[in-house]
């Protein structure tokens, strides 16, 4: 098959949106397909095309920024080209430019697979919120040309405004991991490499700086960690400076850190083997998400992989992994109050093997992700 993948962000950009296009376009290129991903050149220094493990990357130059989102100079011509070329086309939404797609794709007849990753929940200020507003209501009809809409869970779906109409097609496919366990030599190595003491409690956060991540309540329910374990520290592996539109909350964020000193150490963007480690050394993962632009979390499932509990906050399809495989604790959201008394309670239990866990687990990996997609491609061509 020859498959159009179009992405707003896609490598070397990283969020969970942009891993987990990457994964499938990897999974299905050894499947033996022809993959193209379409997106955005959102940096100047980026070449206009490139092959990354066999799939090709096409980027279109940016014209214009809206908050999160980009305007592309020639989308039009793109589209018309590279729909024409598809077999299938499979659009991760939210993506303001998924209309151009879309009319291609009833244009020539071509089937069109949705992978919805979230509802847009803007930050504050009138530009973002126009924004959102104006991506979501771009995308109604795109849902509602697609043969299939792909969700991380059935829950988000059942629970968002914008699938509810169309839940008869929503096929709900796990999120895409690479299914690797690391060694306790590696997690020591990490350890070593990052001043991890022996005797220090660390609770992880992975992911981009981002309003939506709620970090500020995990900073809020701290003290009253510290309190009663001060060798706990925080370790933040992500990107911390330069995520765009979100510079004034990373400055709200580092102001209200000052007070904490070491108890909270940022280590940046981690390597995929670095990466699982430091799930690995984590004694919990820390998942504080606020609204409906989480959807799910790829890291909760990568953490439980290695071993880790998950504290997630209550919210549709969020909460999934630590319902299916009960390794962790579901709290309300925005209430510090009920995150330290789940981070106590949870480092008190220590980490824990389940035995309902692995047969969930193992539906995320990559491989077997990518053979739903293939399935699901072959439906909507036959």
């Amino acid at each position: 098959m020859k498959i159009l993948i179009s992405a707003t962000y896609f490598e070397p950009y990283k969020s969970g949106l942009s891993i987990y296009a990457l994964r499938v376009a990897q999974g299905l290129v050894k499947l033996g397909h022809e993959v193209v991903v379409l997106t955005s050149q959102f940096t100047p220094d980026l070449p206009l095309e490139e092959d990354i493990d066999g799939v090709k990357v096409v980027r279109i130059p940016v014209l214009l920024r809206i908050s999160k989102g980009v305007i592309l100079r020639g989308l039009h011509a793109a589209a018309r080209r590279w729909v024409a070329w598809a077999d299938v086309v499979n659009l991760h939404l939210p993506q303001f430019e998924s209309p151009s797609f879309a009319r291609e794709c009833k244009r020539k007849a071509k089937p069109l697979v949705v992978t919805y990753h979230c509802d847009l929940e803007m930050s504050a200020g009138l530009l973002n919120r126009l924004a959102g507003w104006g991506t979501q209501q771009r995308q109604s009809d795109v849902l509602r040309q697609a043969n299939i809409i792909v969700q991380n869970s059935l829950d988000y779906a059942e629970h968002s405004p914008w699938l509810k109409p169309y839940l008869a097609k929503v096929r709900e496919v796990p999120t895409p991991i690479d299914w690797v366990r690391t060694s306790p030599q590696e997690i020591q190595a990490f350890r070593t490499k990052y001043g991890l003491q022996p005797d220090e409690r660390i609770l992880g956060l992975a992911g981009r700086v981002a309003a939506e991540k709620g970090y500020e309540y995990l900073i809020e329910a701290l003290p009253k960690v510290l309190a009663v374990d001060p060798q706990t520290r925080v370790v933040h592996a992500g990107t911390w400076k330069g995520v765009l539109g979100e510079e004034a909350y990373q400055a709200k964020i580092e102001a209200l850190l000052e007070p904490f000193g070491e108890h909270w150490k940022p280590l940046g963007f981690l390597p995929d083997e670095e990466f699982r480690a430091f799930f690995g050394a984590c004694d919990a993962l820390i998942f504080t998400s606020l609204n409906r632009t989480e959807s799910f979390g790829i890291v909760q499932i990568e953490a439980m992989l290695q071993g880790t509990p998950v504290i997630a906050s209550d919210l549709p399809g969020v909460r999934q992994p630590v319902l299916n495989t009960g390794m962790g604790k579901i709290v309300p959201i925005r209430d510090a109050d009920a995150l330290a008394q789940a981070i106590i309670a949870t480092l008190d239990e220590g980490k824990s093997k389940l035995p309902n866990a692995e047969t969930y687990l193992q539906r995320f990996a990559k491989e077997e992700v990518a053979l739903m997609y293939q399935a699901l491609f072959k439906e909507v061509l036959h």
